[in-house]
């Protein structure tokens, strides 16, 4: 028997790696040491931008177009994929190496049914018959069934779980020795996310796989992983065992994200961090994070900082990190501030008694819900409980229903080309996925002012100032003024989609699970910039989410949907705090929750 102090050889082994810009020779990321153990489930997380998907893809040996691998090692089992041919890896990919995506609607082929996928991903596999038998296993260990009603459906017939579902059943199919996952549960209800949590846990855990989880959410992180990689502006910023980073952050920008995580038992006040990270090419010298860090010293911005080794296993690049930092599991200020219900105010949006079809199938049932001028009402609700059916009833993009809708008093008619030109600017929507929202063809200034021309006339320099505006807004650089959405990350590209609604100076705004593509820090900027705009121009908002951490940081009402119907609704602080509704008891129940202090140091 070996001897369990020993530590296996890693599984995955990264050195030294840096990938560059090839027409520039600017570095994207760069100096990268990473090891994964076999069974071992380690996350990486930071801001939009800061390397994350580009390190994720190099141990895929993918490559984003224009960029190249110019120094360094990725080992894997003993294969250095940066050594192989394209035709060498195309060989591995599946095999030794799996991937499992963010969104799993657009990586699912729409016009294959899910048994042709199946066995296209099973390809490697035997015969027919060890395929079929394979098959079913994967099937079975991801929770799915092997009807033939399933095996025969197309992913559009799939809930979105039961699409998650499928791309991990794919990527474990062959029992490779890495999987990379990249965001896998974060357009997911906090129930089904939590049963893909869980699926992945066991499934690492039984099969031994390294797994690489790229993730912006902490909470999911702290309860998922043994380990944590912080990376920032293309380097590592913090790397340790996760309890020991979390519990006790020795890089300010750690200690950073963890106050930006919201909190549903609301011990912690929501702070976003200041500033924007550097771009590739202007990162400038020193420490990367010096131009946003509250405790920088004159030395931070003479040279990058070399690795301050904590403890055994826990390593953080910032010169201060050897010193003892305050706990940041609960804020200083004694909590999130509880929103107060005010005194009634005027009603600006009405609806009543609101039934709504596609085709023959109910999805609206008698919904019945008002919000208050310049307040902001949370919907919440499992996936395909009808909250973004209502959403789109009310901006008007979904017209077979029946029942009332008002704004400020005025009847809303049930489609959006029946309202007037003033009601169609007064309601705008902001949309979930911000690649499907942009036009890919029109840069990021051409998307924001294109709705403002539908009803002003706007010379060429008032146009620039509307778009420097909105983009000051949402904390955007000017430079992406001629940019396209591809050349933005995911949370860029969402922060455009809502200065481009904010642009028009709504009196709803429609916020459809606005933030689940962006890390946390991002998120708590936006939720602090929605919750300033009420204040500042009394503007009345529609959250739908299904991250009830959220609801309790920016809405003062909440109403629970299921199946079509509101099962409870009132005041947040009641409705989250004392869940009478079966639904609303489960949802709560199964918040990933994020609390640095649970967890216990070392001695």
């Amino acid at each position: 028997m070996s001897d369990p102090s020993v530590l296996e050889a890693p599984v995955v082994s990264v050195r030294d790696l840096r990938v560059e810009v090839a027409a520039t020779k600017v570095d994207v990321i760069d100096h990268v040491n990473l090891d994964l153990q076999r069974g071992e489930i380690v996350g990486l997380v930071g801001e939009s931008g800061c390397g994350k998907t580009t390190l994720a893809l190099a141990l895929l040996g993918y490559r984003r177009r224009g960029l190249r691998i110019t120094r360094g090692r990725i080992m894997v089992d003993g294969t250095d994929l940066v050594a192989l041919s394209e035709a060498d890896l195309e060989q591995v990919r599946g095999s030794l190496v799996a991937y499992v995506p963010q969104d799993p609607a657009t990586a699912l082929n729409p016009a294959m049914r899910i048994e042709a996928q199946l066995n296209e991903a099973l390809a490697r596999v035997g015969g027919r018959p060890q395929r079929r038998t394979r098959m079913l296993e994967v099937l079975e260990d991801v929770g799915l069934p092997s009807t033939p009603v399933f095996l025969r459906s197309y992913a559009h017939q799939l809930s979105g779980g039961q699409q998650q579902r499928v791309t991990i059943a794919m990527a474990f199919a062959n029992r490779p020795r890495l999987i990379v996952m990249d965001e896998p549960t974060t357009g997911l209800d906090v129930t089904t996310q939590a049963h893909v949590l869980e699926t992945v846990r066991r499934l690492c855990r039984e099969q031994g796989v390294a797994t690489l989880y790229v993730s912006h959410d902490l909470a999911v992180v702290a309860s998922l992983t043994q380990r944590v990689m912080v990376m920032y502006a293309g380097r590592m910023a913090e790397v340790g065992p996760v309890a020991e980073v979390l519990a006790s952050p020795r890089h300010p920008y750690v200690r950073g994200l963890i106050r930006a995580v919201p909190d549903v038992d609301g011990r912690r006040e929501l702070r976003g961090i200041s500033g924007q990270a550097p771009e590739p090419g202007k990162r400038g010298e020193g420490c990367f994070f010096a131009p946003r860090c509250p405790d920088v010293l004159p030395a931070c911005r003479g040279a990058s900082p070399a690795p301050v080794i904590v403890a055994a296993d826990h390593r953080a690049w910032c010169i201060r990190a050897a010193e003892k930092q305050p706990a940041v599991g609960t804020d200083a200020r004694g909590g999130a501030p509880v929103l107060p219900l005010e005194p009634a105010k005027t009603v600006m949006l009405e609806v009543e008694g609101v039934s709504a079809w596609f085709g023959p199938s109910q999805v609206l049932r008698d919904v019945s819900l008002a919000v208050a001028s310049g307040e902001c009402a949370a919907i919440v609700g499992e996936s395909g409980s009808g909250k973004t059916t209502l959403a789109r009833c009310i901006a008007g993009l979904h017209g077979d229903l029946e029942g009332r809708l008002t704004l400020a008093g005025g009847s809303l008619a049930a489609g959006a080309r029946a309202r007037p030109p003033e009601l169609r600017r007064a309601i705008q929507y902001v949309f979930q996925n911000p690649y499907a929202s942009l036009n890919p063809r029109r840069t990021i200034g051409e998307s924001i002012v294109q709705p403002l021309r539908h009803f002003e006339r706007l010379s060429r320099n008032e146009a620039d100032d509307r778009i420097r505006t909105a983009l000051d807004a949402v904390a955007l650089r000017p430079s992406l003024v001629d940019r396209y959405p591809h050349q933005l990350s995911g949370g860029e590209r969402q922060r455009v989609a809502i200065a481009r609604a904010l642009a028009l100076s709504p009196k709803l705004l429609i916020c459809d699970e606005v933030t689940s593509s962006l890390d946390v820090s991002v998120q708590a900027v936006i939720i602090q910039l929605l919750a300033q705009l009420q204040r500042e121009r009394g503007l009345t908002m529609l959250f739908v989410t299904h991250n009830l951490a959220l609801v309790r940081t920016i809405a003062r009402t909440v109403a629970v949907m299921s199946q079509g119907r509101v099962v409870e609704s009132g005041p947040v602080e009641e409705v989250l705090a004392r869940p009478k509704a079966a639904e609303t008891q489960r949802l709560v129940r199964d918040i990933p929750r994020f609390d640095p202090s649970r967890f216990s140091l070392p001695a």
